[in-house]
């Protein structure tokens, strides 16, 4: 195989192919282009990308056959999804199936730079892991893995179910070591709604990137925790207990929850 560019970008429309190039090259990444999922599958098939960017609608196709394709071959690109708000429940099922993220359309730069660069960093950890596995050394993880009875939206964020019926949201340890460090949290208010796939807190690195939080079930808001607000380190130190985000009165967590994966499928 040739290694040809750093990213592969699929998608229908040649003006977002022509912004995903500009975009990435910013920072200096290398980016090849396939209009149809025919074309992408061919470059697949000859060529490695550490990082794939497809439109999850395709008149041709879909990014599950692109997903479908790597998982097949065993090829460990990350992939990054594209959708529109109306096919957002398709891209929550395409986390469930192994795509590192995905990004709205129209993207805005600071989007596509910040979703790339975590893809990046899951590039790293996952092949350090892997070392560290051959050198039978591979209880040394480099993240903490979700606890039991927790479930998790792809590797950004996860959801526990309380006694009383309310869910707890907060970020995996693994999303975290992708963005490396928080320098700001940018919470909601109680009593605000918020949707599975969609925005609910934002995270400003110390490198200054903005990471937008996906939530991993939909409801309203009753709790903020107040003790992260006071203490950004909490959510780093102990991500899954004290570093708990919202407390939520869940909308529809019986039909949600078959796009969350179980603390059990919680490896690279």
């Amino acid at each position: 195989m040739s290694n040809p560019s750093d990213i592969l970008v699929i998608d229908d429309e040649q003006v977002i192919i022509d912004a995903v190039v500009k975009i990435c090259k910013l920072e200096n990444y290398t980016v090849d282009a396939a209009l149809t999922v025919k074309t992408a599958i061919e470059k697949i098939s000859k060529n490695y990308y550490s990082i794939v960017v497809c439109d999850i609608m395709m008149p041709d196709g879909d990014g599950f056959q692109i997903l479908d394709q790597l998982q097949n071959k065993n090829i460990d690109s990350a992939l990054i999804m594209m959708t529109g708000y109306s096919t957002v429940e398709n891209a929550v099922n395409s986390l469930y199936q192994g795509a590192v993220d995905f990004i709205p359309k129209p993207f805005t730069v600071d989007e596509l730079l910040s979703s790339v660069f975590r893809a990046n960093k899951y590039q790293e950890i996952k092949k350090k892991q892997e070392e560290l596995s051959r050198k039978n050394i591979g209880h040394s993880l480099l993240y903490v893995s979700c606890p039991a009875k927790y479930l998790r939206l792809g590797y950004t964020s996860w959801m526990l179910q309380e006694i009383d019926g309310s869910v707890l949201i907060g970020l995996c340890d693994l999303f975290l070591k992708t963005i490396e460090s928080v320098k700001e949290i940018e919470f909601l208010s109680a009593e605000e709604e918020i949707a599975q796939g969609v925005s609910c807190v934002t995270v400003k690195s110390a490198d200054d990137r903005t990471h937008k939080i996906l939530s991993p079930v939909s409801g309203r808001i009753i709790e903020v925790n107040q003790n992260l607000k006071l203490n950004l380190n909490l959510i780093e130190k102990d991500p899954y207990f004290e570093g708990w985000i919202y407390r939520v009165i869940p909308n529809d967590i019986g039909y949600e929850i078959k796009n969350l994966v179980p603390y059990s499928s919680d490896r690279l």
